[in-house]
C-alpha cells in the first residue's frame, strides 16, 4: 500500500444514488429537504468536483473496479457489442472492491441496484439468465449478501424482479417500496457484519430518483405548489443559494436554460410540469430520511465515528422523456397483483402512484444539473459532475469544501488504503489489469492532494479530457470545445482555435487513452447496438 494502514480499520458504507443532479442537495443550493445527506458533508468533507462516468453501469463498472468503463468491460451499457471493452459485463480481469475487501478480512454487502451484469429485457424475465458468465450477480463479485435487483431500472412499489443473494425473490405491491426496503436490508446487513466481529464494507446503491416517478404520498404533500412558480425561477434560486453557500470555487455564471426546453410562461401544463419535479423531490426526500435511518443505526450500535461514509451520484439529472412508445415500451404495463399501469409522461395525468410510469423530463433536469450545461450521457458539466460527500469521524473532522478535480475511478484506491487492504495483481486465476484511480484519502484529510494523471471521458462518441485547469470536450459529430476550468467551468466561453498547442496536446492524450482503453467509434458501435435491440424487440 501507498501510505500505512489506520490502527483500526474502518467499516465503509458507499452510497451511490441514481440520476441525481449536482444542485439537487440543500447543500448544494436546492429546496429539497436532504438533512441527513447534507450532514456527510457539513460534518465531514464536501468535494465540489467529483467525477462520473456520464451513465449509470458505466460510473458502477468504474466505481466497484478502480477502472475506466471501457477497462472493465461496460464501455457503453449492458449489450455485448462484440469486444471485451464492450462485452456490457464486468470483465473477468478486474477486480471489485467487495472482492479486495473480502480477502483482507471484511464483511461485504450489498443493498440496491447492481447493473453491471449484461442487458435484461423488463418484458421477458422469464428468459433472463442471471449468474450465467454474462450476467454476474453480486455475489458472484465479492459480496457475501445481496438484497435488490440486477437490471437498471425498476416499479418502485411492484418491482418485476428482485433478489436475495443468489434467488429470485417475490415481493407484495401493497407494502413495499423500494427505497425503505433496501434500507431496511442495509441495516440487517450491518448488523450481520458486526455480530462477526469484522469490519463491513455496504454498498447501498439506491435506484431513486431514477424514473419512473412514484413516492409516498405523505412525502409528495410536502412539495405541493412549491414548484409552480417553474423551472426557470427555481433554476435561478438554486444558483443564487449555491453561490452563497460557497459549494463552488468560484462564483461562475449560471449557464443559459437549455435550448430544447421552453420557457416556463409558455407551457400550458403548468399543473402537471409541476407536479412531476414535486415527485422526483419526494424521492430525494424520502431517500434522505432513510439515509438517516442508516446514520442513527450506526450511532446505536456505537461504531458511527469508526466508519468511513462516502456518498455521490452516478451521472447528472435525466432529460429522458417517457414516451409511450419509447421507453415506457420496455417495461412491465401490470403491477404484481395484476393491475394496469398507465405507461408513459401523460399530460394531465397527475404522476407518483403505483399505476402511473412517468418522468420529469429535460426542463427540470436542467434544473437539476444547475449551474452546468447538458445531462446524464453527455461529457459536458451537466452529465458528469456531482458532489462527494464523505465523512470519517475517527479519521477527519469538518474540513469544509474541497474544489480539487476527482474522479469515481479513484474511488477503489481510497477505499484500499483506508482500510489497508492490498489491490492484487491476479484473482483467481486472472491476471488483473493495473487500476487507474489514485486515492484522494489525503484530499479527505485537508492534506494538499491533487490528482496527477489527466481525467478522460467516452460515452456513445461524446468524448472529453480534463487536463489541469482545462477541458477538451465535444458532443458526438461536433467539433472539440476547450475550456478554461478554473474561469469558466459552466462551459460559456469556448476557447477553441485561440490555443492550438494546448489543444494539439489535448487531443493526443485523449487519442493514447481512446486506444489504450478500447473506445470504439460510436459511428461502427450504435449501429451494431441498434441491431441487437431490433432483435430483441423483435423477440420481445
Amino acid at each position: 500500500m501507498d501510505n500505512p494502514a489506520p490502527q483500526k480499520r474502518p467499516n465503509i458504507i458507499l452510497i451511490l444514488v441514481d440520476d441525481m443532479g449536482f444542485a439537487d442537495l440543500g447543500l448544494c443550493g436546492s429546496e429539497i429537504k436532504t438533512p441527513r445527506i447534507d450532514s456527510i458533508g457539513e460534518q465531514g468533507v464536501a468535494m465540489s468536483a467529483m467525477y462520473n462516468c456520464a451513465r449509470c453501469c458505466p460510473t458502477r463498472a468504474s466505481m466497484l473496479t478502480g477502472l475506466y468503463p471501457h477497462k472493465a468491460g461496460i464501455g457503453h451499457m449492458g449489450a455485448n457489442l462484440g469486444t471485451p471493452a464492450y462485452q456490457g459485463s464486468l470483465r473477468r480481469d478486474s477486480v471489485t472492491i467487495a472482492e479486495c475487501l473480502r480477502e483482507a478480512g471484511y464483511f461485504t454487502a450489498m443493498s440496491g441496484k447492481w447493473h453491471v451484469a449484461g442487458d435484461f429485457w423488463a418484458r421477458l424475465v422469464d428468459s433472463w439468465r442471471v449468474g450465467a458468465p454474462e450476467h454476474p450477480t453480486p455475489c458472484q463479485r465479492g459480496f457475501e449478501r445481496f438484497y435488490g435487483i440486477i437490471d437498471g431500472v425498476t416499479h418502485f412499489f411492484s418491482p418485476h424482479y428482485m433478489m436475495e443473494d443468489d434467488a429470485r425473490i417475490e415481493v407484495s405491491p401493497t407494502d413495499f417500496y423500494f427505497t425503505d426496503a433496501i434500507t431496511d436490508k442495509a441495516i440487517g446487513m450491518i448488523d450481520e457484519g458486526l455480530d462477526q466481529n469484522k469490519p463491513f464494507f455496504l454498498y447501498l446503491a439506491h435506484a431513486a430518483p431514477h424514473w419512473p416517478l412514484h413516492a409516498h404520498e405523505e412525502d409528495i404533500a410536502q412539495y405541493e405548489g412549491v414548484y409552480r412558480k417553474g423551472w426557470d425561477s427555481m433554476r435561478a434560486q438554486r444558483h443564487e443559494e449555491m453561490q452563497g453557500r460557497g459549494i463552488l470555487r468560484h462564483k461562475w455564471d449560471l449557464s443559459p436554460r437549455d435550448q430544447a426546453a421552453q420557457p416556463w410562461d409558455t407551457v400550458t401544463e403548468n399543473d402537471w410540469e409541476a407536479q412531476k419535479m414535486e415527485v422526483y423531490a419526494a424521492m430525494i426526500s424520502c431517500m434522505d430520511r432513510n439515509i438517516g435511518r442508516v446514520l442513527d443505526h450506526l450511532k446505536a450500535r456505537g461504531v458511527h465515528d469508526d466508519t468511513l461514509i462516502l456518498f455521490l451520484s452516478d451521472n447528472g439529472g435525466c432529460a429522458e422523456f417517457m414516451a409511450e412508445d419509447g421507453w415506457a415500451k420496455f417495461m412491465p404495463d401490470i403491477t404484481n397483483d395484476g393491475r394496469q399501469i398507465a405507461m408513459g409522461n401523460r399530460p394531465g395525468l397527475r404522476p407518483g402512484n403505483a399505476l402511473t410510469y412517468q418522468s420529469y423530463d429535460l426542463p427540470w433536469a436542467n434544473v437539476s444539473n444547475a449551474p452546468f450545461r447538458l445531462f446524464k450521457h453527455w461529457v459536458h458539466e451537466g452529465g458528469i459532475s456531482t458532489p462527494l460527500l464523505a465523512q470519517w469521524p475517527a479519521r477527519f473532522g469538518s474540513g469544509g469544501v474541497h474544489h480539487e478535480p476527482w474522479h469515481v475511478v479513484d474511488i477503489l484506491p481510497t477505499i484500499l488504503e483506508a482500510a489497508g487492504a492490498a489491490y492484487p495483481a491476479e484473482y483467481r486465476g486472472h491476471t488483473v489489469q493495473d487500476r487507474d484511480g489514485e486515492s484522494f484519502l489525503a484530499a479527505l484529510e485537508c492534506k494538499a492532494a491533487a490528482r496527477q494523471q489527466p481525467i478522460a471521458w467516452e460515452h456513445e462518441g461524446n468524448a472529453a479530457i480534463r487536463l489541469g485547469g482545462f477541458k477538451l470536450v465535444r458532443q458526438f459529430g461536433k467539433d472539440w470545445e476547450l475550456y478554461d476550468m478554473d474561469a469558466d467551468r459552466t462551459e460559456l466561453n469556448d476557447l477553441a482555435g485561440k490555443n492550438a498547442p494546448l489543444e494539439a496536446m489535448l487531443k493526443r492524450e485523449y487519442e493514447g487513452w481512446a486506444e489504450r482503453v478500447g473506445v470504439m467509434d460510436w459511428a461502427i458501435a450504435l449501429p451494431r447496438l441498434l441491431k441487437i435491440w431490433q432483435m430483441d424487440d423483435a423477440h420481445g
